[in-house]
């Protein structure tokens, strides 16, 4: 998602911005779904690529919701902003009356603005209370209360599942005596410094050994593998022909469950083929336009390291006979 850059708070360039231009063919005009607004980096460039387009952004963080609306205010009734989550674009769109979507774009994971703002809890940069909430207003468990709830064993699945974490089993372990001890982790440099002791850090080590463990906790605390493939399947039934969908992901679970649905969605049947009829639900209703991920050149990595792991995936929607 786009990031503040170091000066002056201007917003910093989206994550793989060009390439989700030329997917997504904005100038063709039309409606446009940016699903996961965030600071409204690409829904700016998706607006500036032709008079006729128009944007409806929807985000799960209202802070965001609140930044995108006065940034791209200047293009006024072309854009509109909802408090939403990205799972909910059927809804969404159904109640704004919105049909035939040129397009439908989805940046997943955690954005700049969350992870800049120390108090959210989403880096171990900064001390500051375990959140990692993408909605800070919302009603969900944060990750400080997963801890000092969830038995070892879940735990260390979780660690294990989300962040293909191998010595899951060893941190779930020190969190649950730590916390047996009266001092459940609450604060992000807690849980960095105890995950440091428990599995070793050397300063040759390229990422902090923390870092798959924040990882999973955040998509366990915002459940954001649930639901994925099904906002696939209903991006592409809300898509026109010839409308595209492109979604940009961080990490190999999200990717995994992307390519999957959209293999789907191109008619390929995952089933047993010894199966007399499909299962999986496969239908040819796209064609997928990246037959392998796209992903940001040394150039856009050098200037922004959270990118390095992005991939770009995207379809178009084909005409029915």
């Amino acid at each position: 998602m786009s990031a503040p850059s170091g000066g002056k708070g201007a917003p910093h360039r989206p994550v793989l911005l060009l390439e989700s231009l030329q997917y997504l063919a904005p100038v063709r005009g039309g409606l446009f779904v940016d699903a996961t607004l965030g600071l409204g980096g690409h829904s700016e460039a998706i607006l500036e690529s032709s008079a006729e387009a128009r944007v409806l952004g929807f985000d799960r963080d209202g802070v965001a919701i609140t930044f995108a609306t006065g940034r791209l205010a200047r293009f006024g009734a072309r854009f509109r902003a909802v408090h939403a989550d990205f799972r909910e674009i059927g809804r969404v769109l159904d109640e704004a009356g919105e049909r035939d979507v040129s397009g439908v774009l989805a940046d997943l994971g955690v954005s700049s603005l969350q992870f800049d703002t120390p108090v959210r809890g989403f880096s171990f940069r900064h001390d500051a209370p375990l959140d990692m909430r993408m909605d800070a207003a919302g009603d969900e468990e944060t990750a400080a209360d997963l801890l000092a709830r969830l038995p070892e064993e879940e735990i260390a699945r979780l660690i294990f599942e989300y962040g293909e974490e191998r010595r899951s089993r060893r941190i779930a372990r020190w969190i649950v005596e730590r916390r047996e001890a009266g001092r459940p982790v609450g604060t992000t440099v807690e849980l960095a410094e105890l995950v440091a002791r428990a599995i070793g850090h050397k300063r040759a080590d390229k990422i902090h050994p923390a870092t798959r463990t924040f990882q999973a906790l955040r998509i366990a605390v915002n459940r954001e593998l649930e639901g994925l493939g099904g906002f696939v399947e209903t991006s592409v039934d809300l898509l026109q022909a010839g409308g595209r969908l492109v979604i940009i992901s961080f990490h190999s679970l999200e990717d995994r469950i992307v390519k999957r649905a959209l293999r789907r969605l191109a008619g390929q049947c995952e089933c047993d083929p010894r199966l007399p009829v499909c299962a999986c639900g496969a239908r040819r209703v796209v064609e997928i336009l990246t037959k392998r991920p796209v992903v940001p050149s040394d150039d856009e990595t050098r200037d922004n390291p959270r990118a390095r792991s992005a991939k770009l995936r995207a379809c178009a929607k084909i005409e029915q006979g």
